[in-house]
């Protein structure tokens, strides 16, 4: 199949990749265009991973108030260069992951971020009801796995489906942000505030 411009301008813009990698993606997969963007969704993944211990300490705290000041986010992101902490790039990623946590809600940014004890009583709760509903002891661990899996998806930020693309979720973006910029990029921390809440119910990373 024939690699046209139109195919490879196409895909950039959609992966956030270079021109020759998703000139080679398409070359390499027929042009097929979603195994292509799979590919190179991968390679943003491998990317990532092997930037993942260099120290980033520079970046952005950014701020974004939504729903007319009814919803407000602080997000720190950090990257491993001013450079970058100024490029184009860097700072739409952190106005996505504050507009993300605005409409989301998350409650932590990664896994690791949850507590233990959260955990072990959601893990109870979901065997007590499955035991409740009359579920075969056989199955029960599968239903605590199905129901952690789900509280995660929902709660956690890298895991969450990116409100402008429900084929994505956050670590995709992130991936692709540092495939784009070459650099190891971190969400630090983050607090959401809703006018209104007590202060023990704020979400707050």
């Amino acid at each position: 199949m024939e690699i046209t411009t139109e195919m490879i301008k196409q895909l950039r813009e959609e992966s956030g990749a270079g021109i020759l990698d998703c000139r080679k993606a398409l070359q390499d997969n027929n042009g097929d265009f979603e195994k292509a963007k799979v590919a190179l969704r991968e390679k943003g993944l491998a990317t990532a991973s092997k930037r993942a211990d260099r120290v980033a300490s520079e970046g952005i705290v950014e701020l974004y108030s939504h729903g007319d000041g009814r919803v407000g986010v602080m997000v720190e992101v950090n990257c491993e260069t001013d450079f970058v902490a100024r490029s184009e790039d860097f700072r739409t990623f952190a106005h996505e992951i504050a507009l993300q946590i605005a409409g989301a809600a998350p409650l932590y940014i990664s896994d690791a971020d949850i507590p233990e004890d959260t955990i072990k009583d959601l893990e109870a709760k979901a065997a007590a009801k499955a035991k409740q509903e009359g579920k075969p002891d056989t199955i029960i661990a599968k239903i605590v796995e199905g129901y952690l899996k789900k509280y995660k998806d929902e709660n956690v930020l890298l895991r969450q489906q990116y409100i402008r693309d429900d084929t994505l979720v956050i670590q995709d973006l992130l991936n692709q942000t540092v495939a784009k910029t070459g650099e190891n990029i971190i969400i630090r921390r983050f607090a959401r505030f809703t006018l209104g809440e007590s202060s023990e119910s704020e979400e707050e990373n």
